[in-house]
């Protein structure tokens, strides 16, 4: 909205479907650069593989702009088992046939896939169990009223520092900056599980490309610029960003990364 020479910027948040409702809005927005979307890969690729009717397509209803960073997904435990690694926690799975639950800050997330996929590298059965956010995940981990549970890093790490939690691994393929002291699954020779997610900036889809352009600059070099960074950083992200063909083709290569480890989990949302 124009005031003068100044122009105010209105931030809206739209919860609900893992992001679903966001992306629809975005989609039927005017395309001229008024309106645009930050959202996670949670929000962009996931939904095109958990739920059996979409309202939008990202790889055509979104238009990328940029990058803006990558965050990681963590598994964590209460203070309660005294476990210090993800072996430990194996093992004092295995030692009761009953101790399978594992809280995710939302179902059909990359938390819950990470949790999953942290369960298959160690060959355990674990059962997610739903949480609306992070909030309460940690309340009850912090209370040992549940073992162990996944969440984003930005949303457990001043909780892991604090002693209320302790992340025993994030999902990246190297450690992240904000958490040097916590290994990541690739190190713990797990590879082929490392699983970066991303934060990015959208358009609607029928932008036009000087419009497209024009947002990419702005942005890409706000994120460039060394308070910001540094502030990103302390949430758990690693600020980084791309050319919108970049940010593209990243959405596509994510959607058949995880289609695999989605289809094995059998996960669908009606």
């Amino acid at each position: 909205r124009k005031r003068g020479n100044l122009r105010g910027i209105v931030v809206e948040n739209r919860p609900g479907a893992t992001g679903t409702l966001a992306c629809e809005a975005l989609k039927h927005a005017p395309p001229d650069g008024t309106t645009i979307m930050y959202a996670p890969s949670a929000t962009t690729v996931l939904p095109v593989l958990t739920f059996r009717t979409l309202p939008f397509d990202p790889r055509t209803d979104l238009a990328p702009i940029t990058k803006v960073g990558t965050v990681s997904s963590v598994f964590a435990v209460s203070p309660a088992l005294g476990v210090r690694s993800l072996r430990d926690y194996a093992d004092w799975v295995r030692a009761d046939p009953a101790r399978t639950g594992f809280g995710t800050t939302a179902l059909g997330s990359t938390t819950h896939f990470f949790g999953l996929s942290v369960a298959g590298a160690y060959g355990l059965r674990l059962e997610p169990i739903a949480y609306r956010g992070a909030a309460p995940l940690v309340s009850d981990l912090g209370a040992g009223h549940v073992a162990a549970g996944t969440g984003g890093l930005s949303d457990f790490l001043s909780h892991h520092q604090a002693g209320k939690l302790r992340i025993l691994v994030t999902s990246g393929t190297r450690r992240s900056s904000a958490a040097p002291d916590i290994p990541c699954i690739a190190e713990l020779g797990f590879p082929e599980r490392a699983q970066d997610g991303f934060y990015a900036m959208f358009a609607p889809g029928r932008t036009p490309r000087p419009v497209l352009d024009a947002l990419h600059r702005e942005i890409a070099s706000a994120v460039e610029e060394p308070e910001l960074r540094r502030q990103l950083s302390e949430l758990g992200l690693e600020p980084e960003t791309s050319t919108p063909e970049a940010l593209g083709e990243l959405l596509a290569q994510d959607i058949e990364r995880w289609r695999p480890i989605i289809a094995a989990s059998g996960f669908k949302v009606d």
